[in-house]
């Protein structure tokens, strides 16, 4: 349920995704990546921070900066309930610090593939 609170709020917000700007997309078929959000660090493939800034965001970091406009998006994601579905599993942090990828093989993620 607090997941379904969280991709709310970033989708009634125009806050931030990485130094590629991120479009949350209702629809599995439109996106580009399908991610999972984790309860826990040990689980995440990537630890993001979520800023306000897109100037903040920074390609492969782990500072996302979402946008409400799709034609303004370099990513098209969809929030799977799946773990097994995703692609990319991450974890919020509220730590600017923490932000990056805790899988360092999926460092080189390409999020078109």
């Amino acid at each position: 349920m607090k997941k379904l609170y969280l991709i709310l709020f970033l989708l009634s917000c125009p806050v931030a995704l990485f130094s590629q700007q991120v479009y949350i997309t209702e629809w599995k078929s439109e996106a580009d990546k399908k991610v999972y959000i984790s309860d826990w660090k040990s689980d995440a493939d990537m630890l993001v921070y979520v800023t306000d800034w897109k100037s903040d965001a920074k390609p492969n970091s782990g500072m996302w900066y979402f946008t409400k406009w799709k034609s303004d998006a370099d990513w098209k994601i969809y929030f799977t309930n799946w773990k097994s579905e995703a692609d990319l599993v991450i974890k919020f942090t509220t730590w600017k610090s923490e932000a990056g990828w805790t899988d360092k093989g999926k460092k080189n993620f390409n999020i078109t593939d």
